[in-house]
């Protein structure tokens, strides 16, 4: 027997259907009533809450994130600067020179950058950089005994900018380039020697300055401001421990007893600084 009833797209409680039964299942006369209407209406409560269990669950909207997932709000990025375009890793180290390494290490954001240079000869042609990234990453591998090229990113001539370290160039990877103060910081190098008197390509500094405001960007940090760090190692121009007030976008030399990234590109860097300020909108 049917007791529920469909009428503008919902089923309800049809109780005419029901008192009919009833009275079809009375006796002639008064009395106690049969066993057959008294389990139709026994069934009716439990027929009832299992309809309304059913249209409960089809109101309900299925979660579209995992509960074990925790959803993590990233702060606003009030003078963020466009990304610019970053030749991938795979572009320099092919399979037969790259060397097992362990997984990328992380800090919770970049709020630093030290510019340097990497001390190779100036004279090279920007199609001839894959294969001097090359060997610089032998160098650091081998030599140094270091798990992966130190810099985050390396600059040429030309201004194109390739990517260094692994882990992701829009991720805070915890760099090898400055003793000291290689968590929460990205390494710049400029290929080359810069040392005083060397002339430094304008294309060079304007790469520089783009990836240095992007990445400084992701965190809105200032170009042009200092910021606190704290020295993790006392080989370091500051011992263990130490709070260092250092500006956001450094020389080498700013952390650490070098004359890196050379005096002809040491001399630029506030001029760095203001153009990166401005591709972030400040």
């Amino acid at each position: 027997m049917r007791v529920f009833r469909k009428a503008r797209g919902a089923w309800t409680w049809d109780a005419g259907r029901v008192r009919r039964a009833v009275r079809r299942a009375l006796p002639p006369r008064r009395g106690q009533l049969p066993r057959s209407a008294l389990i139709v209406l026994g069934c009716v409560p439990g027929l009832f809450a299992a309809l309304a269990l059913v249209l409960c669950a089809a109101g309900v909207d299925r979660p579209t994130v995992r509960p074990d997932r925790a959803v993590v709000a990233r702060p606003a990025v009030v003078h963020p600067a466009v990304r610019p375009v970053i030749v991938p890793r795979a572009h320099w180290l092919d399979a037969e020179s790259a060397r097992p390494q362990p997984p990328a290490r992380y800090d919770d954001r970049v709020v630093a950058v030290f510019v340097h240079h990497t001390d190779s000869p100036n004279g090279y042609v920007c199609a001839d950089v894959p294969r001097i990234i090359r060997s610089l990453y032998a160098g650091q591998i081998g030599a140094r005994n270091w798990d992966d090229i130190g810099y985050n990113f390396l600059v040429d001539r030309c201004g194109n900018i390739y990517e260094g370290r692994a882990g992701g160039v829009d991720l805070a990877v915890t760099g090898a380039h400055t003793q000291g103060f290689n968590h929460r910081t990205a390494g710049i190098a400029a290929i080359g020697t810069f040392t005083s008197g060397t002339p430094v390509p304008r294309a060079m500094t304007e790469a520089i300055a783009a990836v240095a405001a992007w990445k400084l960007g992701l965190s809105d940090v200032d170009p042009r401001a200092t910021v606190r760090l704290v020295s993790s190692n006392s080989l370091s121009r500051y011992s263990a421990g130490t709070a260092a007030v250092l500006p956001t976008l450094a020389g080498h030399n700013a952390g650490f007893m070098t004359s890196c990234p050379g005096a002809a590109l040491t001399a630029r860097l506030p001029e760095i600084r203001q153009l990166a300020a401005r591709l972030q909108g400040r």
